[in-house]
């Protein structure tokens, strides 16, 4: 099952990662850690640091340097009104694949196909 989570979250982790921050901004060692606490702990700071760097490309977040007390200044990531709509078709995407897969998932459709 580790690998098909995997590949599962492949696609719907840029997703995750800005409806965390959707609720608060964060850096890349605290999305991560927002990760695990959620249950995500396969998750390593490479993927996500990657994946941050891809939305930043994109411009679906805003970044902020803030001072660190240990090291060089940190890249605060917060969602912007472009990453807003990125999220909202995101969740209606979401939506639509949940439905579907649980139609599929029920026994009457299960039995249907015997």
């Amino acid at each position: 099952m580790a690998k098909q989570m995997t590949e599962m979250l492949k696609g719907t982790l840029e997703g995750i990662v800005l409806a965390l921050l959707a609720v608060q901004p964060a850096y890349g060692y605290e999305i991560t850690a927002r990760l695990r606490e959620q249950g995500f702990s396969d998750i390593v700071e490479g993927t996500v640091y990657a994946l941050l760097i891809r939305v930043e490309q994109r411009g679906l977040v805003a970044v902020e340097k803030v001072p660190s007390e240990k090291g060089p200044p940190r890249k605060v990531y917060s969602l912007n009104a472009q990453g807003s709509e990125y999220l909202d078709e995101f969740w209606k995407s979401w939506s639509f694949l949940v439905e579907r897969i649980e139609n599929l998932h029920t026994p009457h459709a299960r039995n249907q196909g015997e």
